[in-house]
């Protein structure tokens, strides 16, 4: 009886466990049909760089593998491109923007970020050497090169105008994306639109002394800078593939963390081209800003205040012209814990 009481006690303690599991999302989901893989085609949003150590490791270690997934990324033509090409149906999953993506649902594009890839902005002013600017205040009666994003010149005006600075007193240049070789040539006196994890770290081993001001710390509410969309219509239909999408990206995540050197070997069979210690150092600057600051929130948790914070800062500015439905524009149900 003492025997059978014990085992019957485990068995309700295992399924109690399977219970609370179940409970905070780590289930179980249907693999791709007849057991094979399901095909992934996934946009970056530029080259592979920093910002994709955890997609290439999630690769290289087999976790889409085993989630039964075959991910294929590829970089598309021009950086404009993979809303577009998602929203056509020319691929499953895109990495975009934030800002960019509640401009395209104001267009009528049905696509809905699934989770953040990298929690805050990366964006920021950059200046060199001696002269560099320390404060907002300081950029006044100087020159600012910008890439003319829209979003990016309003980032300068809600930056000055907190600084109380006349934005008529900083003069703005729009340099494409020669960012880096208008600072380094003293074109301009600093530069908006620099990533401070890519840019702003080779500037410091190239010894520049970079002097880096993060745009969410200056005045521009805070953003998740890259995101995983999805359309729509896959959100209803495809949710078991997505929520795997989303556990084994959490989980090459993971492993990249306790080893940065897995996002390097991956990234470089990747990108033959991309160096061994620049992308080291990039990877390790950016790897806080891959994880929610909370730990009870999921890797790819989107928090809905700043969502909704950064949305009416984009109608404040004129870059929406109706409110913003944000709470549409993103979900976490995908996550582990989330949305069951």
């Amino acid at each position: 009886m003492i025997r059978r009481a014990r085992v019957t006690a485990a068995a309700l303690l295992a399924l109690l466990l399977a219970l609370v599991l179940a409970a905070c999302g780590e289930r179980d989901e249907p693999s791709g049909a007849g057991g094979s893989n399901e095909r992934v085609d996934l946009v970056l949003d530029y080259l592979p760089n920093a910002d994709h150590a955890g997609i290439y490791t999630a690769i290289a270690t087999g976790e889409f593998k085993t989630a039964a997934l075959d991910v294929k990324p590829r970089t598309p033509s021009d950086p404009a491109d993979p809303l577009k090409l998602l929203a056509a149906g020319r691929a499953d999953l895109a990495i975009s923007y934030e800002p960019e993506l509640l401009l395209a649902r104001a267009k009528g594009a049905k696509l809905v970020s699934i989770g953040a890839l990298v929690q805050k902005p990366l964006t920021s002013i950059v200046s060199l050497g001696s002269k560099s600017i320390r404060k907002p205040s300081e950029l006044q009666d100087g020159k600012v090169g910008t890439a003319g994003i829209p979003y990016q010149d309003a980032y300068l005006k809600t930056i000055l105008e907190r600084a109380s600075v006349a934005p008529a007193r900083v003069k703005s240049i729009n340099v494409g994306f020669n960012l880096v070789p208008a600072l380094v040539s003293k074109r301009v006196d600093a530069v908006l639109g620099m990533f401070w994890n890519v840019e702003g770290v080779e500037l410091q081993r190239r010894k520049r002394k970079p002097h880096i001001l993060r745009v969410e710390k200056i005045g521009v509410p805070t953003y998740n800078e890259l995101i995983i969309v999805a359309r729509e219509q896959d959100v209803r239909s495809r949710g078991p593939l997505l929520r795997r999408f989303m556990r084994a990206l959490g989980r090459g995540h993971a492993s990249l963390r306790d080893d940065t050197g897995l996002g390097v070997n991956a990234l470089v069979d990747a990108e033959p081209d991309l160096k061994r210690p620049l992308l080291r150092d990039q990877i390790s600057a950016t790897l806080p800003v891959f994880f929610p600051a909370s730990r009870k929130h999921p890797f790819g948790f989107q928090d809905p205040g700043e969502w909704k914070r950064y949305a009416r800062w984009m109608f404040d500015n004129d870059l929406l012209t109706s409110a913003p439905d944000e709470q549409r524009a993103f979900t976490n149900e995908f996550l582990p814990g989330e949305g069951i």
